[in-house]
C-alpha cells in the first residue's frame, strides 16, 4: 500500500486539478481541456488494483465520457461558427450546439436519459473510487450548467430540463427497488439526488450549493462505513468485519434514511432547501416528479429498515447457547448509546441548514 501511495497522490492531483480548471474557466475549450484532464487523472485510480472487472469498468466509463466530451466540444464548435466567440456566458447561441452542449453535460453526470452506464460502472469499483464518482465527479458539471442557465433566453430548452430533471428523481427510485448490491443501489440513489442538483441549477445557485454540500457530508459517511466494513450486499450487514456490527448497521440504517431525505434528519434539509427556493422563483409544481421519485427511495430504504430489524431480531432469538444469549445485551445496549447520538447530529445539521434558510427566504 505505501508504494501506491506517490501513484494516487499523483492522480488524485490530476482529477482535482482538472475539475478546479473546468470551474474557473469562462471559455468552452480551456473547459474541455480541464475535462479531460480530469477524465485522465480519474482513470488510473479505477484501475490501480488490477482486477478483471475494474478495468472493465473504467473501460465503459472511458468510452462515456470520451463521447460526452466530443458531444460538448462539437456543440461549442457550433457555438463559435454562430458567435465567433468561446465564452461560456452568451445570449445567442446555436440552438443544435446549445443541445449537445447540454446532453453532453448530462451524459457526464450520468442523469437521464443517459444514467445506464453509472449503476455498471459502480457495481465493480472500490468504494473510495465510487465516492470520488458520486461527488467530485458531478462538481464540474453541474456547476458549469448553472453557470449557462443565468445567461439562457430559451423556455423551451428550460422546459425540457425541469422534464429530464424530474425523470432522473424517479429513474432513481425505481431502480432501486429489489436491488441487493448496495454499490448499485448506490448508484441509482446518485441517479435521483443529480435530478434535484438539476432542479437546484435551474432555480438558485445558493440552494444548489447547499444541497451538493449535504449530499457530500451524506456521501462520505455513508462511504466511509461501507468502506470500513467491506460490506458488498445486503445480506452481509449482519456479519460485518468490525467488532461491533450492530452498532455499524444502525449507523448504516440512519445514514441511509438520511440520504432518502427522511425528515428530521440532515437529508431532509437538502430536499427542503430545494423545495423553499423553488417556491419563491418557480411554480411549485415542478417540484412534484421530484418528490415521487424521492417518496419511492424512501420507501425502499423504510422496507430495508423493517428487514434489517426483524432478520436481526430472529437470529438473535434463534441462539441456544447462553454465551449468544448473553452477548445480545451488549449490542442492544450500545445501539441505546449511539441512537442519541446519531439522531443529535443529523438533528444539529438539520436544524442549521433549515434556520439558515428561514433567514434567508425572510430576507429576500
Amino acid at each position: 500500500m505505501l508504494s501506491m501511495m506517490p501513484f494516487g497522490f499523483l492522480f488524485s492531483f490530476i482529477t482535482f486539478l482538472g475539475s478546479i480548471l473546468s470551474l474557473s474557466s469562462i471559455h468552452w475549450l480551456s473547459i474541455w481541456v480541464g475535462l479531460e484532464i480530469n477524465m485522465m487523472g480519474f482513470i488510473p485510480l479505477l484501475i490501480y488494483r488490477g482486477l478483471t472487472m475494474e478495468t472493465e469498468s473504467s473501460i465503459k466509463y472511458f468510452i462515456m465520457q470520451a463521447l460526452g466530451s466530443s458531444m460538448l466540444m462539437f456543440g461549442s464548435l457550433l457555438s463559435f461558427n454562430i458567435s465567433l466567440s468561446w465564452e461560456l456566458y452568451q445570449q445567442d447561441t446555436h440552438m443544435l450546439g446549445l443541445t449537445l452542449i447540454i446532453l453532453s453535460l448530462f451524459l457526464k453526470l450520468g442523469a437521464f436519459p443517459f444514467h445506464f452506464w453509472l449503476p455498471e460502472v459502480m457495481m465493480n469499483i472500490s468504494w473510495l473510487n465510487c465516492l470520488i464518482l458520486t461527488t467530485w465527479q458531478k462538481l464540474a458539471p453541474v456547476f458549469l450548467l448553472t453557470a449557462m442557465t443565468q445567461s439562457w433566453n430559451y423556455p423551451t430548452i428550460i422546459s425540457m430540463l425541469f422534464i429530464m430533471a424530474g425523470m432522473s428523481s424517479i429513474i432513481g427510485g425505481l431502480g432501486g427497488i429489489n436491488q441487493t448490491q448496495i454499490r448499485t443501489l448506490l448508484a441509482y440513489s446518485s441517479i435521483g439526488h443529480v435530478g434535484w442538483m438539476t432542479f437546484c441549477a435551474l432555480t438558485s445557485e445558493s440552494g444548489l450549493k447547499i444541497y451538493f454540500l449535504i449530499y457530500a457530508i451524506i456521501s462520505v459517511c455513508l462511504f466511509t462505513n461501507l468502506w470500513t466494513s467491506d460490506t458488498k450486499s445486503f445480506r452481509h450487514i449482519g456479519t460485518l468485519k468490525n467488532e461491533n456490527p450492530k452498532m455499524n448497521q444502525l449507523t448504516l440504517i440512519f445514514i441511509l434514511l438520511s440520504l432518502g431525505g427522511m425528515p428530521p434528519l440532515l437529508g431532509f434539509a437538502a430536499k427542503w432547501t430545494a423545495i423553499s427556493f423553488s417556491c419563491i422563483i418557480s411554480s411549485p409544481a415542478l417540484i412534484f416528479p421530484l418528490l415521487l421519485g424521492s417518496l419511492m427511495s424512501l420507501f425502499y430504504y423504510l422496507t430495508l429498515l423493517f428487514s434489517m430489524t426483524f432478520s436481526s431480531g430472529m437470529t438473535l432469538i434463534s441462539g441456544n447457547s447462553p454465551n449468544q444469549l448473553a452477548s445480545v445485551s451488549i449490542p442492544q445496549s450500545l445501539s441505546t448509546l449511539i441512537t442519541p447520538t446519531i439522531f443529535i447530529i443529523n438533528f444539529a445539521g438539520a436544524l442549521l441548514v433549515l434556520t439558515v434558510i428561514s433567514l434567508s427566504t425572510d430576507f429576500l
